[in-house]
């Protein structure tokens, strides 16, 4: 690929003379010589092949190819502003990228607010999101991959933030065998029936969560996908609310009647990796998803 033949600078002076209504005035807001403004477009000219400007009275009116490539031209300006400022962050220690690692049970609406409010003051730093489920969260927080990581798990040797509680249901669709019963169930009646449940992303300890009575399971790798084999009339599950709340408002799904456990609540927590301290952007990024975490 060939090397660009016209600046950066040679670009601004172009804008500048434009923005500005013409050679004088460009030079007077770039403190330049009238002369060395007017040459560099003349210069930019002949190296790009085509007529930009052309004059009218004493004003310096754009082609149509001026035109069209001014506007592109200024998107390349503001990107270069804004990677020389993302360096000029760094070397202030603001953060390049943020890991978060979350569990699968998080309220999706409440991370996607933390983030949306983090966006303006995001100052470049992006954001890595990935999901994992139990034990999953642990193993990136332990290997020291995730900056922060909410779980609902304790971990040994981490000092948590908590947050807020994620509640599940046990569903199953409305013509489902034990809907049908038309009573309370207990845990006899759902040993019975297939249970679909969420694997553990964990691989080094993998854990088992939940009522594990039944004598089949079924399991499968998201929440979304559990939710969907339930809606379509597969098995039961205990499901997070925020996962599922247009399937009950739809009758897709519909809460099982047990005498106990139809509902539980997991607290789940914030954690930072320890081994490091946190830049600036993952601390304004943390102190968000704690204020979010319990908003209404």
């Amino acid at each position: 690929m060939k090397a660009p033949r016209v600046t950066l600078e040679q670009w601004r002076t172009l804008q500048a003379v434009v923005d500005h209504g013409g050679y004088a005035q460009a030079a007077e807001a770039l403190h330049r010589s009238q002369s060395s403004v007017s040459y560099t477009v003349s210069r930019m000219q002949e190296q790009l092949g085509v007529p930009l400007l052309t004059i009218e009275g004493r004003k310096a009116v754009l082609t149509e190819a001026g035109t069209a490539l001014l506007r592109r031209s200024r998107s390349l300006i503001a990107q270069a502003s804004q990677l020389e400022m993302l360096a000029w962050n760094m070397d202030q220690g603001w953060e390049a990228e943020v890991q978060l690692v979350v569990d699968a049970a998080y309220p999706t609406d409440r991370l996607a607010r933390a983030l949306q409010a983090f966006m303006p003051l995001s100052q470049g730093c992006r954001v890595q999101v990935r999901e994992e489920v139990l034990s999953g969260v642990e193993e990136y927080l332990i290997s020291g991959t995730a900056d922060l990581a909410i779980s609902g798990l304790s971990i040994p040797g981490y000092l948590p933030q908590q947050l807020n509680a994620a509640e599940f249901v046990a569903v199953a669709h409305p013509q489902h065998p034990l809907h049908q019963l038309q009573r309370q169930l207990n845990h006899q009646d759902l040993e019975q029936h297939l249970q679909v449940v969420i694997r553990d992303s964990g691989r080094r300890q993998p854990r088992d969560a939940g009522w594990l009575g039944a004598e089949q399971r079924w399991t499968v790798a998201s929440l979304s996908t559990a939710a969907k084999l339930v809606s379509s009339g597969l098995g039961f599950a205990w499901l997070p609310l925020h996962e599922i709340t247009m399937q009950l408002e739809t009758g897709l799904l519909k809460a099982l009647p047990l005498q106990q456990g139809a509902h539980r609540s997991s607290w789940l927590y914030l954690y930072s990796n320890k081994d490091k301290p946190l830049g600036p952007a993952a601390k304004i990024l943390a102190d968000l998803i704690i204020e979010h975490s319990t908003a209404p």
